[in-house]
């Protein structure tokens, strides 16, 4: 059993710092935590119970193993709090801030030597720890009822900073993207990217990962890590400092140095590890990797029923490295007799604004064999577009194992059509650019 379970899957949890107030820290963690499915042990002095939950005025006095100790107090107190755990826990996560960020390497270097003597993992300091929907384990910092949960999914999450999680979940939220497990480790003083790369790589409920770095301590060990994980998994990377303003961020944030960040994206390059440019990127791409399984090739049809639309989709599949080839020459004549006169058999095959909702299916049926993967355009404001479509397309979808992304225009009532095709596992984006990224998402050399 590796250690990280203690950390996402704890049968006992207790939280030192506990308070009734949800207007503080250990209020807001304390609330979230009263529907962890097991045993929950606040710890606070200054009083007996908290939130209806009997509380214990130490670690000391909690009457069981621990398996996951949640500590929200200031920095000072965190050395002679560890020690305590001693014997008595298996994983600590420190949220508090106030070490090396704020300068205060001393306390860090000294909790980072506690947990060597005592043996207990150490999560942070300076983070919000984890989140596991399938064990209702939430010991973030942000109120539920601001801040909503992703439901569960197959989707790791692996953060050096709090506020993308938070960022993260928000998109993940709008796209109904699902979450399996996500763990922020702000400072890295024991557990970091690379202990939760191979628990991750290991867990059934993950197919995807993705994860927000600032900075790296032992290069070559990331690098084998992110590697183990990419080639069990999808893992995709967005690096945060990339410039000198950017490094000098991420240094006052965590007290980690970013790096060159030329030399590390070489070497993802190198190792064949997928990186994200931007967030906007990494939104897109998780949305694609959640709802359907990576493949092969690069070879692309697009489909549409707006000229202008196609080409643009044609323009960013050349920019993704993506081919977008004629169609087969006997596969033309034949849509060239099932199809009007003006209807453009080519690539992008563009059904115009006279278009029914049945040509998709007719022209997928006769290409599927010929392509990797297929862009999907359909501006619903035209009269032959119908919420159908999105069944139509789910049944072909049935029949392949290439990935298929959709595109259509936002804010017209098309929310339905969306809808449907969601639910039937194709991802819709708001511009023909970002469905053919999506698609770039999906098609390599997995």
């Amino acid at each position: 059993m590796s250690s990280l379970d203690f950390l996402f899957r704890p049968k006992t949890v207790a939280l030192i710092g506990a308070s009734h107030d949800e207007r503080k820290l250990g209020g807001v963690i304390l609330k979230n935590l009263l529907k962890f499915k097991g045993r929950l042990y606040p710890v606070n002095p200054k009083y007996d119970s908290l939130m209806g939950i009997k509380s214990y005025p130490s670690v000391d006095e909690v009457p069981e193993f621990i398996d996951l100790s949640l500590i929200m107090r200031p920095a000072e107190e965190i050395p002679a709090l560890l020690k305590s755990h001693k014997g008595k826990a298996r994983c600590a996560v420190v949220m508090s801030s106030g070490f090396s960020e704020t300068g205060r390497g001393d306390i860090q270097d000294e909790i980072k030597k506690i947990g060597i003597e005592t043996g207990v993992r150490i999560l942070g300091p300076n983070c919000m720890g984890v989140y596991n929907p399938g064990e209702r384990l939430d010991t973030l910092l942000l109120p539920a009822e601001k801040i909503g949960r992703p439901k569960k999914g197959n989707v790791g999450v692996v953060t050096q900073s709090g506020a993308i999680l938070h960022c993260f979940f928000g998109i993940m939220k709008a796209s109904n993207i699902g979450i399996s497990k996500a763990a922020t480790y702000g400072n890295a003083v024991d557990i970091d990217e690379c202990d939760l790369y191979e628990y991750f790589s290991r867990d059934r409920r993950t197919d995807v990962v993705i994860s927000y770095i600032e900075s790296v301590g032992d290069g070559r060990r990331f690098l084998e890590a992110a590697k183990g994980l990419s080639g069990e998994k999808t893992l995709l990377i967005l690096k945060a400092g990339k410039g000198s303003s950017g490094e000098a961020a991420a240094y006052s944030h965590t007290g980690r140095l970013a790096g060159r960040y030329e030399v590390f994206t070489s070497l993802l390059k190198q190792f064949g590890i997928k990186e994200v440019r931007d967030f906007d990127e990494m939104a897109d791409a998780v949305k694609a990797l959640s709802y359907q399984r990576p493949s092969k090739g690069n070879r692309v049809l697009i489909i549409t029923n707006g000229g202008g639309s196609g080409v643009l989709a044609a323009d960013e599949c050349m920019r993704q490295g993506l081919e977008a080839p004629p169609l087969p020459p006997e596969k033309t004549a034949r849509l060239k007799e099932t199809f009007p006169p003006f209807y453009a058999i080519h690539n992008p095959l563009d059904l115009t604004a006279q278009v029914e909702d049945g040509d998709y299916l007719t022209a997928l049926s006769e290409l599927k064999d010929d392509f990797d993967g297929f862009v999907v355009i359909a501006l619903a404001g035209v009269p032959g577009i119908t919420e159908g479509l999105s069944a139509m397309i789910a049944d072909f979808k049935k029949k392949t194992d290439r990935p298929i992304v959709f595109h259509t225009t936002c804010g017209c009532g098309e929310g339905k059509l969306i809808s449907a095709f969601e639910r039937s596992g194709i991802p819709v984006y708001p511009s023909p650019e970002r469905a053919v990224r999506a698609m770039k998402a999906l098609l390599g050399e997995r």
